[in-house]
């Protein structure tokens, strides 16, 4: 089985981005992949496009989810092989 690198768009202050990573921390005692964490506000680009999406789960280049992400949807992306 391979290993999932996730990118995981976040910015401070941000409840919904907390209890997220939190999701995907409890996910990382299932399935092995690594978070990459990205701060929104390093980029302008990035605040454009996801300003009022965050927070935002990407795997393998795909948006995945945001906002209020479900721990499921994650999961199916992160064991479709």
């Amino acid at each position: 089985m391979g290993h999932k690198n996730l990118i995981f768009y976040t910015k401070i202050h941000c409840p919904l981005c907390d209890k997220a990573h939190k999701l995907l921390q409890e996910l990382q005692t299932e399935i092995p992949f690594t978070i990459e964490i990205v701060d929104i506000y390093n980029d302008d680009a990035l605040v454009e496009k996801y300003g009022m999406m965050i927070p935002v789960v990407e795997v393998d280049a795909e948006e995945i989810d945001y906002g209020i992400i479900s721990m499921e949807k994650v999961k199916k992306a992160l064991t479709n092989f």
